[in-house]
């Protein structure tokens, strides 16, 4: 192609790629305008639907149950919340069991939510201010904070466990129960987690997670840990079972 004719093609491409730039950057600022308006409505909602509980909660002169604030969490982040109401306390006093009270160290609780997995623990023996609760919603942070004062409370997203906790921790956790809706993330990311925490726990340790799901959460043809399933637990709405992993 002669020299001219390649600087004119030049010239129409150059033109062709700003005006793709401008298009691009329109499209995006036009995006970026209804994800705020989203976000807006959003909290909106759950800042009047915070007056109406409070209102109604002064008006009668009692608590509503925590389902309430785990159904406005659920619709606000569906696949952020392991369930759409807080675990039974069936399931959650079979998850303590698998704790040793005895033992010495920290204890993990991952996705604790309002908490009925960490009373379970508490009542079965584990010293309060041996827990250190990872929560990513602030909502669910203040509860767990007015209920267990002398626990550890880390709000972060549990899936990076190890830039959370690893120079939080002054001695290896004797365990790490998970209420986190695993089933949902890339397999990647439940191996990056489970693999995380074995390193953060002392050996043979317990990675106590609870599931819905019939399969385990952590496909155990992979290998580096043993998986232990408990029975059903029929009584949970819904049934679930518990699976214990530990690194071999």
């Amino acid at each position: 192609m002669p020299l001219p004719a390649l600087q004119k093609f030049e010239k129409r491409i150059g033109r062709q790629l700003r005006l793709l730039e401008l298009r691009k950057n329109l499209i995006e600022r036009k995006i970026g305008r209804q994800i705020r308006l989203f976000e807006q409505t959003r909290d909106g909602i759950g800042k009047r639907l915070d007056r109406r509980i409070k209102q109604f909660e002064l008006k009668k002169g009692i608590r509503l149950d925590d389902e309430v604030r785990f159904i406005r969490s659920w619709i606000e982040r569906p696949l952020t919340i392991g369930a759409v109401t807080p675990s039974g306390k069936i399931l959650a006093r079979a998850m303590a069991r698998y704790v040793d009270p005895n033992s010495t160290g920290p204890v993990v609780e991952l996705g604790p939510g309002t908490g009925p997995v960490t009373e379970a623990l508490v009542e079965a023996g584990v010293d309060p201010s041996r827990l250190v609760l990872v929560e990513f919603d602030p909502t669910f942070c203040r509860i767990l904070r007015a209920r267990y004062p002398e626990a550890t409370l880390v709000q972060g997203d549990a899936y990076s466990l190890r830039r959370l906790l690893e120079t939080l921790l002054i001695q290896p956790a004797a365990a790490v129960v998970s209420g986190l809706p695993l089933i949902t993330k890339p397999i990647k990311m439940r191996l990056r987690l489970i693999r995380d925490a074995f390193d953060l726990m002392v050996p043979g340790a317990p990675f106590v997670q609870f599931t819905y799901s019939v399969a385990s959460p952590l496909p155990k043809r992979l290998g580096g840990f043993s998986a232990e399933a408990s029975e059903r637990i029929w009584m949970n709405i819904p049934p679930a079972r518990i699976w214990v992993y530990r690194r071999t």
